[in-house]
């Protein structure tokens, strides 16, 4: 009981102290994340958004949801300032997009930009040793995956080891399952079910995986609210240590994410508490 008291009264000391300190924000934009390449819609950058002053500053990389299939980094510009202004160096990432291409190359792209930060953030003033994913839906899938299934980093020959600690907001963690890859488009992943199996977190999950905030709404429709449970539970069946979930009350599916800029939105809190331990 000591113990969580103590736990619960750092949290609120912690929240209040972000809350009063804000930076101001750099933004560097448009840095190739892989050599050699140039993908259309510039999808091989990501854009930086700096806290100005601080050094050694905590680091997030963050992937926008969209099906695997839209979105763009132009649109999360309140991700980088929320969590920038905060006092973390935070990477807003592009990565290639379905039908233009199918599963692995999403979360080949993931892993390339996660590389990329690691090994360039010291240049930006971001501490290297404290890299954080987080993603949104589609995104969070790929934070997910990324944080769980090591082959993906070990083409970087980085590891699981690598990665801080993980937040995946509104994700999904069973690909084969309704909702996910027999309900949508083909291009994403395609039609074989062992494909779909293989690109599930959830059958990767291990007890060398870095620390987890699963985040969810309660206006997430039922089968991902119910995925997100489950995995929670299976992730710490699998012996993973510092599994947390909550479900964000009065929000939908994009809400939970698009109002991350507003003064005092839970999620945020969250997600900064989490990358600040």
């Amino acid at each position: 009981m000591r113990t969580t008291l103590l736990f619960a009264s750092w949290c609120a000391i912690a929240s209040t102290a972000l809350a009063a300190e804000k930076y101001a924000v750099r933004v560097v934009r448009d840095l190739p994340y892989l050599q050699g390449s140039s993908y259309p819609d510039d999808k091989d950058k990501l854009d930086l958004y700096l806290p100005e002053g601080r050094t050694n500053a905590p680091v997030i990389v963050s992937y926008y949801g969209g099906a695997l299939m839209a979105g763009d980094k132009s649109e999360e510009t309140y991700i980088g300032h929320r969590f920038a202004s905060a006092g973390f160096a935070t990477a807003v990432v592009n990565y290639r997009l379905s039908p233009g291409v199918a599963h692995p190359a999403h979360i080949r792209d993931a892993a390339a930009s996660f590389a990329w930060v690691k090994r360039h953030i010291v240049d930006y003033g971001g501490d290297a040793d404290r890299v954080f994913v987080i993603g949104h839906s589609a995104g969070a899938y790929l934070a997910a995956l990324l944080s769980t299934d090591e082959r993906y980093l070990a083409a970087h020959k980085l590891s699981l080891r690598d990665i801080r600690g993980a937040v995946a907001v509104s994700a999904f963690y069973w690909v084969e399952r309704p909702g996910v890859a027999p309900d949508r488009d083909k291009s994403v992943w395609g039609q074989d079910r062992k494909t779909w199996v293989d690109a599930s977190p959830a059958h990767h999950l291990q007890s060398g995986a870095p620390p987890m905030l699963i985040l969810y709404a309660d206006g997430d429709e039922r089968w991902r609210r119910q995925q997100n449970v489950e995995v929670a539970q299976a992730m710490r069946a699998a012996g993973q240590a510092n599994v947390d979930i909550a479900m964000i009350n009065d929000r939908t599916h994009m809400s939970i994410w698009q109002r991350i800029g507003a003064d005092r939105d839970e999620t945020a809190e969250r997600i900064i508490r989490f990358a600040s331990r």
